[in-house]
């Protein structure tokens, strides 16, 4: 991957975000909004390909595996170099073709409480969340390291058989297709440089193959396996949202991150809600959503159903993509059964 314009990244430091060649782009919300990319034929757009069968295996790689090898990431990750990480970029290059998403039983995975639908409010382009609730302390700032360069996305906590599953971007642990991150660590409730519940390390990371091997944003999801702290899973300390697969489009939805580029600064929990639309502009199958969050939000959550008085609701996506020629609004993949199979093996790993 080589250098792209500048972006600003936490505390006002000039970053060189990453970006991959090509006459056709769109900027993932890793990119401070700032320092997008010009982009080029965007009129027509790809053309997507048939769907992938559902049930292929992820791409996992493991991280710090050992008690020792953990240790080691939570030292990494000073202060000083959690300002300093910079939003991590990627863009589709004129050789993308989105493949259609694979669909089938709606489905939802229960989180550690239950909630109750809200009615729609006001649509928001995006500030502070204000409201508390479980989802200030599900949602977290995600940390690593790829390339020696030490990045920042967001992430959320979601229920799984291992207690230990958290929910991001697929360019966020993959370079799509390239290297895995190293260094991974997620800090649920991060807020002004604190982490109240602590900071968890990954033993192992997993995208589809879609993400790993073709960079196809239809499928730019990644989960994060991570390893117990001081003898206790990560559910068993914030709780997990519910997960969805299959849902309905054209639905109220709220999503939720970390943007560090103007006018947010990466240091509190932020979000945008509106109405779910389809990308009419690029031929991808996610789903779009008016806002003006910025780099640093990646891999935030997107829920459907949400309930702002508890803080509770069904994630359907994660914050992915926008393109240059479209200011706010921001693109998400669509949770197909491709990434529910990705999700359902992923939820499965042990980890001690």
């Amino acid at each position: 991957m080589s250098p792209g314009r500048p972006a600003i990244a936490l505390g006002e430091h000039p970053a060189e975000p990453l970006s991959k060649t090509g006459s056709r782009f769109a900027v993932p919300i890793a990119a401070a909004v700032g320092g997008l990319v010009t982009a080029a034929g965007l009129l027509a757009g790809p053309q997507a390909t048939a769907a992938p069968a559902p049930h292929q295996n992820p791409v996992a790689h493991q991280l710090a595996t050992t008690q020792q090898a953990r240790a080691k990431v939570r030292d990494y990750w000073t202060p000083q170099r959690m300002e300093h990480a910079k939003p991590l970029t990627d863009a589709p290059g004129s050789s993308w073709r989105p493949t259609k998403v694979a669909t089938g039983k709606a489905t939802v995975i229960k989180g550690s409480a239950a909630h109750k639908k809200s009615p729609k409010s006001a649509s928001s382009l995006g500030g502070p969340w204000s409201g508390g609730g479980k989802v200030v302390q599900t949602t977290g700032k995600v940390f690593m390291t790829l390339d020696g360069v030490d990045y920042v996305c967001s992430g959320s906590v979601v229920p799984a058989a291992n207690k230990s599953l958290v929910t991001t971007a697929g360019h966020c642990v993959n370079e799509g297709p390239g290297d895995f991150v190293t260094n991974f660590e997620f800090v649920p409730g991060y807020s002004n440089g604190q982490a109240p519940y602590g900071e968890w390390s990954a033993a192992e990371v997993g995208t589809t193959q879609q993400w790993a091997q073709q960079g196809d944003f239809n499928y730019d999801v990644g989960f994060a396996v991570v390893a117990p702290l001081n003898g206790t899973y990560l559910t068993d300390a914030v709780g997990s949202q519910n997960i969805g697969f299959n849902q309905a489009r054209g639905q109220q939805a709220y999503a939720f991150g970390y943007p560090a580029g103007s006018p947010y600064n990466g240091q509190t929990l932020d979000y945008a809600s509106g109405v779910t639309g389809n990308d009419t502009l690029g031929g991808s199958d996610d789903l779009s959503l008016k806002t003006n969050l910025t780099g640093g939000c990646s891999g935030g959550p997107w829920f459907q159903g949400f309930d702002e008085s508890t803080g509770t609701g069904t994630q359907v996506s994660v914050n992915s993509f926008g393109y240059t020629s479209q200011p706010n609004v921001l693109y998400g993949p669509y949770f197909g059964s491709v990434i529910q199979n990705t999700y359902n093996q992923l939820q499965n790993e042990q980890v001690d």
